[in-house]
């Protein structure tokens, strides 16, 4: 290959590797699964200004119910702790996001752990939730195996030559009428957290409280 192919080649490679640094919302190859279906989804900005991918049911009307029926965020698949980010720290986000999600949804409904819980004839929604992966790395996750809550390296730290790492937090949520089943919103989301100084530091909790803060701060714009 002469020189000019030569460069041609690393302009190429470089602008890949530069488009996977950019994406701020979840691929459509990093679905989970989770959702019934992504269908309608489309991208839109969060009342802070930050990208999500989102789908609400013509109609609906956060104040035309009472209750929400909501027990904390599921870690969906089953994870896979690495030497990075060990189950503790997955528990410990797990707990946090579920903490911060059920006040904001106590400012506004009653929240019932159950279906059974709520009143009758009272307009309820179900909201599931999980969070669909962790990862830290230069151009946004990568799927291990086929377990997407794990913490991974992308090839394009060592390809770009940058040591620092960007944390990044997966979630998936859809908010379901409990009478009819139909759901009413449908959410995919991918929030940065903390930058990590390279690709031995250890990921956290703590990376993501103050992305975690402004996702639910989000949540309850909302739903106002």
């Amino acid at each position: 290959m002469n020189t000019s192919g030569k460069w041609l080649t690393g302009v190429v490679l470089g602008s890949l590797l530069l488009a996977g640094c950019v994406s701020k919302v979840t691929e459509k190859t990093q679905f989970s699964g989770f959702l019934p279906n992504y269908d309608g989804l489309q991208e839109t900005t969060s009342a802070s200004g930050q990208p999500v991918l989102r789908w609400v049911a013509p109609g609906f009307k956060p104040a035309s119910y009472s209750t929400v029926v909501f027990t904390q965020l599921e870690l969906y698949p089953t994870p896979s702790p690495s030497e990075r980010i060990d189950m503790n720290t997955l528990h410990q986000l797990q707990t946090y996001t579920s903490n911060n999600a059920r006040a904001v949804l106590a400012q506004r409904y009653r929240v019932v752990n159950n279906r059974s819980a709520v009143p009758a004839r009272e307009p309820a929604l179900i909201m599931r939730a999980a969070i669909t992966g962790v990862s830290a790395s230069n151009e946004g996750m990568h799927w291990y195996e086929v377990i997407p809550v794990a913490a991974v390296v992308g090839a394009a730290s060592a390809a770009s030559g940058h040591r620092d790492q960007n944390t990044e937090l997966y979630i998936e949520a859809e908010l379901v009428d409990a009478t009819t089943g139909a759901p009413q919103v449908k959410v995919v989301r991918k929030v940065f957290g903390g930058t990590l100084k390279n690709e031995q530091q250890e990921i956290t909790a703590n990376d993501f409280k103050a992305a975690i803060a402004g996702l639910t701060s989000d949540m309850s714009a909302f739903l106002k």
